[in-house]
Parts: structure tokens; C-alpha cells; sequence
């Protein structure tokens, strides 16, 4: 549940007094951009990392990018400050107000900024997920952006959980593995963890790229490659990443059941991700980052 307060633009208000407008051309057809960040001990966990993609994505969908990372940082601390966050969750969405037939002569600025914050969402302690042909479209030049054109996620996200799973794989248009709704999908074969590259469509999610980052220092290798749904199935090891969830393991696939979840390699993954994200905030606390 979004928290109380929301910071739109210039100041904070109560969600209820925010006004958005019909003639804010691309609040209605998807053209803008969000991400959503771990707020982990009063801190937006690898903002920077998110930050960067904000920015690289803006440049593909050419969206106005005038924003400054220092100071919307400091707005979205006082958002934290505002709504009482500590732990939680917080969003960023840039929304395209000047684009299009369809938009009013209101004045309003390029690109409205809009930060939420909520409360961590519950969710159950392992992953059942079911299977999704056509979910990703790979050769498609917005694949791999998070905009906020997210239907396609959220109906997929509906129909598996209206089936009785948690969430759903998505395969591209070569039936190759390219993610889940809202989250990376890794497995483990040989001792050695495998997850899709970017070419299959994937989101070049934030917990994955810090997971790609440390495993080797936690003695563990990553590889980007290609997977079909049998190499999930044939798996020691499957786990899905997320801001919300981090690691979290999966018990079944499409009726295939694991024996084991959240396995050694998947421990040891998340012990060295919470100790990133503790290293995070006493880097920030000692002013480096």
C-alpha cells in the first residue's frame, strides 16, 4: 500500500491532493519511466545503480531527462522522512507530459516527477512459478525498459497467480527463458549459476547486476546463457531476484517440483547481498558514496 504521502514535481503532498492531469499525454499511453528502489535501514539501496538506468532508458524512449541525481535524492529523503521509512520501498516515475496529438495547453513541465514510498509487500517463502510462451518480445527496440507501458507484465502476473502461482516465466519469441514479471530468474547446473543474458529480453534488473558483481568474491560463478525451460527444469538450484524479494527460492515450475529450495549456492548469494547492502549504508554513512 503506497504510504500517505507522495513528492510530485516540487513538494511533498498527501496523495490525495496530487492532481494528474488527462492532458499529461504520455500518463496515458505509457510513456515514461520508473524504478523501484530497497529503502534498507533509511537508505534507497543502490540508488546510483538505478539512477543509471533511469538515465540510459530515457535516452532509448527519448524522454526529456532534466533531472539532477544529487537533488532527487534529497527529495526522496525527505519523502523517507515525511512517511517515517526505514524499511520499506520507494518508487521514481518520470511521466512525458509534452508529446503527442493528445495533450492539454496546461502548464505543466516536460516530464512530471513522481516518488512513493510503501511498506515492504508480503509474499510467500519460496516461488511457484508457471510458464509464459511469447511474454518477451527480444527483438523489440524497447525490450529490456522499464516503462510505465507495464501492462504486459502485470496481466501476465494476474493470469499465472488466477492459475494458482506465484509468478510466471516469461519466454521470448525464440522460446528461450527471459525473466519473470517482476524479477530475474537464475538457476544452478553444475555447480555454476546461469541466468539469461539482456538478448533474451530480460530487464537489466538492480539486484541482478549487484548479484553479477559480488558472487565472485563470495566464491561464486555467474554466467550469462542462453536457457530453455528444460535447463530450469533439469536444475539443482532455481531462484528469482527482486528489489522486493531479493532472493527468493522456487519450489515448482510448471508442475515440476524441486527437492531442494534455496540451496547452498542461493544461501550463500543472499548472505553476500545483505552484506552489500549493509556495506552500502555505512559507506554512505561515512560519507563515500
Amino acid at each position: 500500500m503506497i504510504h500517505r504521502n507522495i513528492f510530485h514535481n516540487d513538494r511533498i503532498v498527501p496523495i490525495g491532493e496530487a492532481r494528474l492531469s488527462p492532458g499529461q499525454a504520455g500518463l496515458l499511453n505509457g510513456w515514461g519511466l520508473f524504478t523501484t528502489m530497497r529503502i534498507f535501514q533509511g537508505e534507497p539501496f543502490a540508488y546510483e545503480r538505478h539512477w543509471r538506468r533511469l538515465e540510459k532508458d530515457a535516452a532509448k524512449i527519448r524522454l526529456p531527462f532534466p533531472f539532477d541525481p544529487a537533488k532527487v535524492r534529497r527529495q526522496l529523503g525527505e519523502l523517507l522522512s515525511a512517511n517515517q521509512v526505514v524499511e520499506g520501498t520507494a518508487r521514481i516515475y518520470m511521466i512525458h507530459n509534452h508529446t503527442g496529438f493528445w495533450q492539454s495547453d496546461e502548464s505543466t513541465p516536460q516530464v512530471d516527477l513522481i516518488l512513493f514510498t510503501a511498506g515492504l509487500p508480503a509474499h510467500a517463502g519460496e516461488a511457484r512459478l508457471g510458464v509464459a510462451e511469447h511474454g518477451r518480445h527480444a527483438a523489440s527496440p524497447l525490450a529490456g525498459v522499464k516503462t510505465t507501458a507495464w501492462l504486459n507484465n502485470v496481466w501476465h502476473l494476474a493470469e499465472a497467480q488466477k492459475a494458482g502461482w506465484t509468478e510466471v516465466i516469461l519466454l521470448n519469441e525464440r522460446g528461450e527463458v527471459a525473466e519473470c514479471t517482476s524479477a530475474n530468474i537464475f538457476c544452478v547446473r553444475g555447480g555454476k549459476v546461469l541466468t539469461p543474458p539482456l538478448s533474451s529480453g530480460c530487464l537489466e534488473g538492480v539486484t541482478r547486476s549487484v548479484l553479477l558483481e559480488i558472487a565472485p568474491r563470495a566464491g561464486v560463478a555467474i554466467v550469462e546463457q542462453t536457457l530453455f525451460p528444460d535447463d530450469l527444469y533439469s536444475a539443482e538450484e532455481v531462484f528469482i531476484t527482486s528489489t522486493n524479494r531479493t532472493l527468493l527460492g522456487v519450489s515448482e515450475i510448471a508442475g515440476r517440483k524441486f527437492s531442494v529450495v534455496m540451496g547452498p549456492l542461493a544461501q550463500t548469494l543472499e548472505r553476500a547481498f545483505d552484506a552489500a547492502m549493509r556495506e552500502y549504508v555505512a559507506a554512505r554513512a561515512a560519507g563515500v558514496r
